[in-house]
């Protein structure tokens, strides 16, 4: 869905109106104005949320629902929230609400470069879980692929440190990298999109004050095989995720971080089922 906004000044109030008409010539007072602002929203129903690999609903359904504004300009803003596995990770939070803004424009031909934050938060959780984290993103074609590779850099902060209650532990600010690609390519006549990305995490090996480390093990990778069916408005997704934590350091996670119903680990693999519809 789009919001049309008139470029230039406006005129405002009755009487500026009527002069506005008056010396309006008819051809301009015919066009339509530009497109200057464009708003765009999804939601969506996920069997599992995994956050670079990592379960962070407990490896239960997630509901998810996002928003954005972009001008012509390439500036943007938007805002994102997930359901959490609740009460014992993230500081007590039930819900994560992500907060982000930058610029995207083309820098050569069929290249695009986005410069952007995100700032995570936890509502209703402690006040020490809230982080930033910006990044850089490159987009672009090759041949029917579509690719991207990103950089995620969380400078030191307090809602990354190592919390762990080990000799090693002091409490002490850490920080985070990310490093990821993603690849996708529609099958031709069909209405199915293949989707892969890879990502490596280096930051800190503890869990954060309250379980918010997004590097929860230290350093390890993550990956993911899926597909898409576009109907309509409607996509219905199936995806293969994993990651290459061991089972020692998978079971380091629990309970600090978040623990299944079952004993079982929240960054082993799964396949995750979504339905989603964007406007």
């Amino acid at each position: 869905m789009k919001t049309r906004l008139l470029s230039g000044r406006s005129c405002l109030g009755a009487g500026l109106a009527a002069m506005c008409l008056a010396f309006s010539s008819p051809a301009l007072a015919q066009e339509e104005a530009p497109d200057e602002f464009t708003v765009a929203g999804s939601a969506a129903l996920v069997s599992d949320y995994r956050f670079r690999g990592v379960s962070q609903s407990d490896k239960e359904m997630a509901v998810q629902a996002g928003l954005s504004v972009t001008h012509a300009s390439g500036f943007y803003a938007g805002t994102w929230a997930s359901n959490l596995a609740g009460w014992g990770t993230f500081g007590g939070s039930n819900m994560e609400l992500d907060l982000y803004g930058g610029y995207s424009t083309e820098v050569a031909s069929g290249v695009t470069l986005d410069v952007g934050l995100t700032w995570y938060m936890y509502p209703g959780g402690a006040d020490t879980t809230d982080f930033a984290e910006p990044y850089v993103k490159a987009s672009g074609t090759l041949g029917p692929v579509k690719a991207l590779v990103g950089v995620a850099y969380a400078p030191k902060q307090e809602a990354l440190g190592n919390f762990s209650n080990t000799p090693e532990s002091a409490g002490q600010k850490q920080d985070n990298l990310y490093l990821w690609t993603d690849l996708s390519g529609g099958v031709p006549s069909t209405p199915i999109t293949l989707k892969a990305h890879l990502g490596y995490s280096n930051g800190n090996p503890g869990l954060g004050p309250n379980g918010t480390s997004v590097a929860p093990t230290g350093e390890y990778l993550d990956w993911m095989l899926g597909a898409d069916l576009a109907l309509g408005p409607v996509t219905l997704g199936v995806a293969y995720v994993d990651t290459d934590i061991s089972k020692s350091d998978a079971a380091y996670l629990q309970p600090n971080f978040s623990s299944t119903k079952d004993g079982s680990s929240i960054a082993g693999s799964t396949v995750l089922f979504s339905l989603s519809a964007g406007f």
